[in-house]
């Protein structure tokens, strides 16, 4: 069993996990925009127009390289780094972390709620589901064995992922004459209407993504591994005392999860002739080194920002974001899917992709406001507050944590 980390040390909270969730937030948006385009042929492994020249051409392939399938990864990361701060805040004086694991398991459970309700309102790639899976069994299996047991597990997963990497390569090259069998263009679901039509595809989509992306894809559970031998060293808390680490993981993790997508956007834009499916398994496994890198990277910003002086408007606006990141997630589909879609106002029909990609940076910003005015105003995020009422099934009597934190104390 674990070798159990103290609890986080009393003081202020540090500000680099919540700099984190609010600076990922624009990527997620970013991810998430072209999915709510419609009317245009995609490529049968994305959401990306197969026709696309100019500003749509450029911004297809910075997309593909830095931020497509590069985000969850940190989501997640971030994820599993705040299901063990939650831990140790928890378990108290409780030997087995009995209460702990209770309020963990209810949290989860609760989670994978709030995804199906997103999901049928709004959002069919909705990723809560899915991290809720993990949680559960994550905090069933893995959340109080020793670290090395974690980083075993990880290794050897990453090692399974990378192999079906390279294997998929392979097949790709035996088979670059034959028949592609790709399964042609996504479905289209933001271009459904009425409106009740579309929940049940959504659903169904989701449910897919949620056991594809939460389980089967390896991604998201290597990630949370990684996140909770992390935190047992409080790595994004003191990330001084880990600064050689934090600088080599940046470097190398965004190089190569930046120099794996290469080949994908080579695929997309015809430059490369192999089957769409080919790059997908190395655009996942790399998009694995670029999430923990740029976890790493905004550690190290964090760290330098406040080093030697209170954080300015910006930063603290960020930090109010990441302590709101559900609700900020959440916003982000209440503002795309009724604008976007065909049971909206429709217009995914008709802002190309780089139209698309800005209103996802406005949203971003919007949502940073918000919270920042949230702050100032010692109000916490709706959707945070009441997460943590259902999942400890009262009224809570101190400030509400976000996904994928330990709270904001």
């Amino acid at each position: 069993m674990a070798d159990h980390a103290p609890a986080p040390r009393s003081g202020g909270r540090a500000p680099a996990p919540d700099l984190a969730r609010g600076v990922m937030l624009l990527p997620i948006a970013l991810a998430n925009v072209p999915w709510f385009l419609y009317g245009a042929a995609t490529s049968g492994v994305g959401a990306h127009r197969t026709v696309a020249t100019g500003a749509d051409a450029l911004w297809q392939t910075v997309a593909i390289v830095a931020v497509d399938g590069r985000s969850y990864p940190l989501f997640a990361f971030l994820f599993g780094y705040g299901l063990w701060q939650l831990y140790a805040r928890r378990r108290g004086r409780a030997p087995d972390g009995a209460p702990a694991l209770r309020l963990l398991r209810s949290r989860h459970l609760w989670m994978i709620a709030f995804g199906a309700v997103h999901a049928a309102l709004l959002w069919s790639g909705d990723v809560l589901g899915a991290y809720g899976l993990v949680g559960l069994v994550v905090t069933g299996l893995f959340l109080r064995r020793a670290s090395g047991t974690l980083v075993a597990w990880a290794a050897g997963l990453a090692c399974l992922l990378g192999l079906a990497a390279a294997a998929a390569l392979v097949a790709a090259a035996v088979t670059a004459h034959g028949p592609d069998p790709s399964p042609g263009a996504v479905p289209q679901l933001a271009g459904i209407t009425p409106y009740a039509a579309s929940v049940l595809p959504r659903l169904g989509m989701w449910a897919v993504v949620t056991v594809g992306q939460g389980l089967l894809g390896l991604v998201v559970p290597i990630a949370v591994l990684v996140a909770i031998v992390c935190a047992r060293h409080r790595v994004l808390e003191e990330p001084g005392a880990h600064r050689p680490l934090l600088v080599r993981t940046a470097v190398i993790g965004i190089a190569v999860g930046w120099a794996g997508a290469v080949p994908s956007a080579l695929v997309h834009h015809g430059v490369w002739d192999l089957p769409e499916w080919a790059p997908v398994m190395l655009n996942g496994f790399t998009g694995l080194f670029a999430g923990l890198g740029y976890a790493a990277l905004i550690a190290l910003v964090a760290a330098r920002v406040t080093a030697s002086r209170e954080p300015g408007p910006l930063v603290s606006a960020l930090t109010a974001t990441g302590r709101r990141s559900l609700s900020c997630y959440l916003f982000q589909s209440a503002v795309f899917a009724p604008v976007l879609c065909a049971w909206g106002l429709g217009l995914g029909g008709v802002l190309t992709q780089w139209q698309a990609a800005l209103l996802a940076v406005a949203t971003w910003l919007v949502s940073v406001a918000l919270a920042a005015a949230l702050e100032r105003a010692g109000r916490h995020g709706p959707a945070e507050r009441l997460l943590r009422t259902l999942a400890r099934g009262r009224t809570p009597a101190a400030p509400a944590e976000p996904v994928g934190s330990a709270g904001p104390g």
